[in-house]
């Protein structure tokens, strides 16, 4: 079975669409369930330890959410908007290159101001769905989050995700992570940069637009991950499957946003390439069946192990290859300097070329 369309929950939030949200005062009503028959009642002992947990919980979610939020701001985009966070001292905000889109210059709505502030765009880098802007002006108590250890992330673990979906900036939704080590790749039709993300965080913490770009955060206060992709049901069209969200580890974020902020670019993703454009081919019953090369990069990868244009791709390593996406899925599962074999056919030939990868 194909994996289900993802698509980036931000660009599709109007700002005129924002403020009527705002504006709107909704109401719904519900008939009351029928009450089942009553269980015994439980010990007086554990009818007091159930508030208290509960009590201690509540006092958790709390002082993270106090700590953190100041942290995350609104990021108004042209006509768009997103969240971010707050990265440093000086002004810098990470959030996702599909919030960014083409635009050079942002509105920033911080905690600690009534207005929005001017930013300008230091770099963004599609190929991770990551990007960098620096506020023009630091605001009084501008505060920094605190990136944890992505990697020390459990199947389980409560998370929190704090930005301005819809618009409504300083929100909080609650869950857990349902999976780790996700490859997704975004939905460029969708909002997205049509980016293949590995290793990505699942959670049920409800990631809708405007989410894009703020914070997924655990009970110790400190950002495991950035909110960036829905997934969406097929069946319900645009609509978001619920409870199914994915955010950029953050190990992913910081590792990227360094570098970005050193030197206006990503000088070592740690993404392997195979140097190459290609195309989704069908077969005669119009099912995909490969990837036909459509230009090989001089000099790179697959022109020195021998490929080039016409030759179709159908195995990279121990994957198989049908489609555009999953080449990509399967070199995101790869480093660079790998040595893989890549299967592939020139006319009705079968052949199978050691490829040692390259860097996007």
């Amino acid at each position: 079975m194909s994996a289900p369309p993802y698509r980036a929950p931000s660009r599709r939030l109007p700002v005129a669409a924002a403020a009527a949200l705002g504006a709107a005062v909704l109401a719904a009503g519900c008939s009351a369930p029928s009450v089942p028959q009553a269980a015994p009642a439980p010990s007086r002992g554990a009818q007091a330890a159930a508030p208290a947990a509960a009590n201690e919980l509540e006092d958790d979610y709390q002082s993270v959410i106090t700590r953190v939020l100041p942290s995350v701001v609104q990021i108004e985009a042209g006509d768009s908007l997103g969240s971010g966070i707050v990265y440093d001292d000086r002004g810098h905000i990470v959030t996702n290159a599909h919030v960014v889109g083409t635009a050079r210059s942002f509105r920033v709505t911080v905690a600690t101001g009534d207005r929005p502030l001017p930013a300008t765009l230091v770099s963004a880098y599609p190929e991770q769905d990551l990007a960098v802007i620096r506020l023009e002006t630091l605001p009084d108590g501008l505060r920094p989050a605190s990136f944890g250890d992505s990697a020390s992330v459990e199947v389980g673990q409560i998370v929190l995700a704090m930005g301005a979906p819809l618009g409504l900036a300083g929100s909080v939704t609650q869950g857990i992570v349902s999976a780790t080590g996700r490859t997704v790749t975004a939905d460029a039709s969708g909002g997205g940069t049509g980016a293949t993300i590995p290793n990505m965080v699942q959670t049920s913490a409800a990631i809708n637009p405007g989410n894009s770009g703020g914070a997924l955060v655990d009970l110790d206060g400190e950002v495991v991950g950035i909110p960036t992709l829905a997934a969406r049901d097929p069946g319900i069209g645009e609509g978001a499957a619920a409870g199914i969200g994915f955010a950029i580890p953050a190990s992913m974020v910081t590792t990227v946003a360094d570098q970005i902020i050193a030197s206006g670019r990503v000088t070592d993703s740690g993404r392997a390439a195979l140097g190459i454009t290609g195309r989704t081919v069908l077969d005669d019953d119009y099912n995909p069946s490969g990837v036909a090369v459509v230009e090989v990069v001089p000099d790179g990868p697959a022109a020195r192990a021998g490929l080039r244009a016409g030759d179709v791709i159908t195995r990279l390593g121990d994957a198989e290859v049908t489609t555009i996406t999953t080449l990509a899925e399967a070199l995101a599962q790869e480093q660079p300097g790998d040595r893989v074999a890549v299967r592939y056919t020139r006319g009705s030939a079968q052949r199978t070329a050691e490829v040692t990868l390259g860097e996007v």
